[in-house]
């Protein structure tokens, strides 16, 4: 039996996030590196990597740290942090008074269940809600977290007309969420649809470009 939805009112609590490594804190030999510009430098020693960086007056930021090798990419992080923590706080402004509204799948989920937990989703967003879509775990159904990622994915594209993702999926004790927010028109939706797969797609080619390097090493 799939639990009610329920309201909640949010509160002023984000999950606490690590700042990557930058810099001299990159204790690797060599990195894949992504230039200012985002161009694609190649595989260079961390040396040179860092060198590069401190010539254009920038810092280096790991951003793939999970990649072989590590990716790294040339930017200001200063002010990466600055708007970073400028959103943040505009996002906690606007929601002091929003009504979170959850909606909760299991991970095996039937179709007819799946589209009318969406259409009560859409209507939530519609009146201006955010949503927060709870994957509710099973048993070793906690082994296969990226199974929940998908469903969520899936979830945020059938529902893009309405709303974007503001929170991506994460672990929230035996449960996975996200936060869905309402957004103003179609035109920002569409466009920050396209910048979130044009950086998810920039990070596997990254990653990809990797593979066969560390193959033949």
């Amino acid at each position: 039996m799939i639990p009610s939805e329920g309201n909640t009112h949010t509160e002023a609590e984000e999950p606490a996030i690590s700042d990557p490594r930058t810099n001299d804190r990159i204790r690797v030999p060599e990195v894949r590196l992504v230039g200012a510009g985002g161009e694609q430098v190649g595989v260079v020693p961390i040396e040179t990597a860092l060198r590069m960086a401190a010539d254009a007056d920038l810092d280096l930021v790991e951003v793939a740290p999970n990649s072989k090798p590590p990716v790294a990419k040339i930017m200001d992080f200063g002010k990466f942090k600055y708007e970073a923590a400028q959103k943040a706080k505009e996002a906690r402004r606007n929601q002091a008074n929003t009504v979170l509204k959850e909606v909760r799948f299991r991970l095996k989920i039937d179709k007819h269940d799946y589209e009318t937990k969406t259409k009560r989703a859409i209507g939530f967003l519609a009146q201006g809600d955010k949503v927060k879509a709870m994957i509710l775990f099973r048993g070793r159904e906690q082994s296969r977290p990226e199974q929940g990622v998908r469903l969520l994915q899936q979830f945020a594209e059938d529902i893009l007309e309405y709303g974007t993702v503001e929170s991506n999926p994460r672990i929230d004790g035996r449960n996975m969420v996200m936060v869905i927010a309402p957004h103003k028109n179609k035109s920002e939706a569409k466009a920050e649809l396209n910048a979130r797969r044009a950086e998810e797609k920039a990070t596997r080619k990254a990653e990809k470009a990797a593979e066969p390097e560390a193959a033949a090493e």
